[in-house]
């Protein structure tokens, strides 16, 4: 139960980040990393729980850990990155043109600019068991369990790392559900560098009948967050409430034929429905779940529409409101100049009679 993708903040994170929105990001000692965005997309079928997810970092840290709380064992490998160009095509808006008529300020004659304009845009008490290790590229891959906050923090500082008290907290209702852990140590390919840029995807997959958006590590954080989910299930899915942010708001939801990398995650399902959501959370200490997410009420459709604002042109961007205005003009002139003429024939033909 958990996870699908998180968008975290484009702004700074650099400091010892003990809170990274699906779980948490460790530095080594007198180190520091930012996570500019934590991207995850996660498929659910009802019994299995998939989380493929990509960092992008920086910072002076040469190695950092992160963790993440599961409900039960976790498989770990690396994931394809072409996963998230894909959805993004998938979800990517509609843009619509919108004419009006009369001319605007940016327009001539009110300016001398283009009418082009565009939209708004269970181990013994206090142990820790390692149940795998492997390196998957740049990542030291660890599943755990523990039954103690501090016996996992414990583990950490023997290899490098510690938690802050906040964080040992922060695990505690995890540990009372009995949650196993996966704990990844980043580290680059070049001995001696720091950790930067976009880090190689890591799919994530565990036995699951909810699905569950673990977020109470992010009550953590200092500066406000940004959820991003991604969502591949059978119907479209919602959020059961706000769990401390700002109302969670839908920006795609429809019914999608997998191709590439999002075939590859759903396993080949010819139909799958797809359910992208976007939530803020101005003050994080506020968040006070984790979110579970059910299938919605309907399988209604959404895509947002970006409209543009262009001004009505015809015949290679002639205003259609100056043809009408000098149209206007042309036939009242035309029916002036008849009326005119009409009265001055009249006096000469009765002086004619």
């Amino acid at each position: 139960m958990i996870i699908a993708l998180l968008a975290l903040q484009l702004g700074s994170l650099i400091a010892p980040a003990y809170a990274c929105g699906c779980g948490a990001m460790v530095p080594d000692r007198n180190q520091h990393i930012g996570v500019d965005r934590e991207t995850s997309a996660v498929r659910w079928d009802g019994r299995t729980e998939e989380i493929v997810m990509r960092f992008t970092v920086r910072g002076t840290a040469e190695r950092a850990a992160w963790i993440m709380p599961v409900p039960g064992r976790a498989d770990v490998r690396l994931g394809d990155a072409d996963l998230f160009d894909e959805l993004e095509q998938l979800t990517r808006p509609e843009h619509e043109d919108r004419h009006y008529f009369w001319p605007r300020a940016k327009d001539w004659p009110f300016a001398g600019g283009s009418s082009d304009g565009a939209g708004a845009a269970p181990p013994r008490a206090g142990a820790v068991g390692v149940v795998g290790r492997e390196r998957l590229g740049p990542f030291d891959v660890a599943r755990l369990t523990a039954t103690d906050p501090k016996a996992l923090g414990d583990w950490l500082e023997g290899n490098g790392f510690e938690l802050s008290d906040g964080l040992t907290a922060g695990l505690r209702p995890y540990v009372e559900q009995k949650w196993e852990y996966v704990a990844v140590r980043l580290a680059p390919d070049a001995e001696g560098s720091t950790l930067g840029g976009e880090l190689d995807p890591l799919h994530i997959s565990f036995a699951s009948e909810r699905l569950i958006y673990p977020m109470r590590l992010s009550r953590l954080a200092k500066t406000p967050q940004s959820l991003g989910l991604y969502v591949l299930a059978e119907h479209r899915m919602e959020p059961r409430g706000d769990i401390g942010g700002r109302a969670p708001e839908v920006t795609f939801a429809g019914a999608i034929e997998p191709e590439g990398a999002v075939a590859e995650l759903t396993g080949g399902d010819k139909r799958v429905y797809l359910t992208a959501i976007d939530q803020s959370f101005p003050s994080p200490k506020r968040i006070d779940g984790d979110h579970e997410l059910t299938a919605a009420t309907a399988d209604t459709p959404y895509r947002e529409v970006i409209h543009h604002d262009r001004l009505l042109t015809v015949g290679g961007g002639i205003p259609v409101w100056f043809l009408t205005v000098a149209g206007v003009l042309v036939a009242a002139t035309g029916t002036a100049l008849t009326v005119r003429v009409r009265r001055r024939r009249r006096p000469a033909a009765l002086s004619a009679s």
